[in-house]
């Protein structure tokens, strides 16, 4: 039962890695986005529908990717160019992705997908307990468990990361050394809806493979959550995701071998343990909000 949980905590945990370090990447800039279930919702669409014409699992990755990059790119216009409300927009673009994906996803209820198949790496898979543990997921995943790591490196090693870090302390500050804090800002929230949509690709061509109404059911705002938990660093936010991603795994096993709770208990058990975990971590830890983002959050801010 431990392997098949620490298993599932991977499995089930890399959909919401991609999202959380999306949505690190967009509040980095001094964006929230409250749509990244939407984009995780168009994301999968797009993915299983390109799939599922194509025959190419790749193909619909790609798919995801754009799909999940479009709302994000509406939210980055409605708040930088429009000066919108970052949290009721954000809100407004989750609801037309499920609206979107609801409406044009019913005939894809029934359609039946091969997705990315598992990749078992060469000895490393054959070693016990942690072959399986680490070495033998489908290529998304093993993208994801690499996404923490690279996007630290990126932000605290590179110029370009030093620039996006210091775009969500003050644009001024940006502007004065020869760069756009606009541009910069649209770029993050897009990649960050980007990486958002290609979670939700995860989620449909490695884990369900299946299209329902409502697949992520709140992964994103459990993203969202965990950057905010996670003091806006990547490897805290993805260790949340895979955290999170363990809760639902030991929910599947005690259902599995039939524990006499109530399925809906168990069912809300991965979003409250996960916040729970996370809040209790934080505690006494300075909070590393970016300046930019303080705005948003204090009364009649944007």
């Amino acid at each position: 039962m431990i392997v098949d949980v620490i298993t599932g905590a991977v499995r089930y945990g890399a959909c919401v890695v991609f999202a959380a370090e999306g949505e690190t990447v967009s509040e980095r800039s001094g964006v929230v986005n409250l749509g990244t279930e939407g984009s995780m919702l168009t994301g999968a669409l797009a993915a299983f529908a390109v799939t599922v014409w194509t025959g190419s699992p790749v193909i619909g990755a790609l798919a995801g990717l754009l799909g999940g990059a479009l709302p994000a790119l509406l939210h980055a216009f409605l708040v930088i160019d429009r000066n919108a409300d970052q949290l009721a927009t954000g809100l407004s673009v989750t609801f037309l992705g499920l609206g979107v994906t609801s409406a044009l996803g019913t005939g894809f209820v029934d359609e039946k997908i091969s997705g990315f198949d598992p990749i078992a790496i060469p000895l490393l898979s054959e070693i016990p307990f942690f072959g399986d543990v680490l070495f033998n997921y489908d290529i998304l995943t093993y993208v994801a468990l690499l996404l923490g790591p690279a996007l630290w490196w990126f932000m605290k090693k590179t110029r370009w990361g030093l620039i996006l870090r210091a775009t969500g302390e003050s644009g001024d500050v940006v502007y004065a050394y020869g760069h756009s804090p606009r541009k910069v800002r649209y770029m993050a929230v897009t990649a960050g809806g980007a990486l958002a949509g290609l979670g939700g690709a995860q989620l449909v061509l490695a884990s369900t493979l299946n299209w329902v109404e409502n697949i992520t059911v709140g992964r994103g705002f459990v993203a969202v959550a965990l950057v905010i938990f996670a003091s806006w660093l990547p490897i805290r936010a993805a260790l949340g995701a895979l955290l999170f991603g363990a809760a639902v795994s030991l929910q599947l096993q005690l259902q599995a071998r039939g524990v006499n709770v109530s399925a809906f208990l168990l069912g809300m058990t991965p979003y409250v343990l996960t916040l729970v975990v996370l809040a209790i971590a934080s505690r006494g830890q300075a909070q590393r909000m970016p300046a930019g983002l303080k705005a948003v959050f204090a009364p009649g801010g944007t």
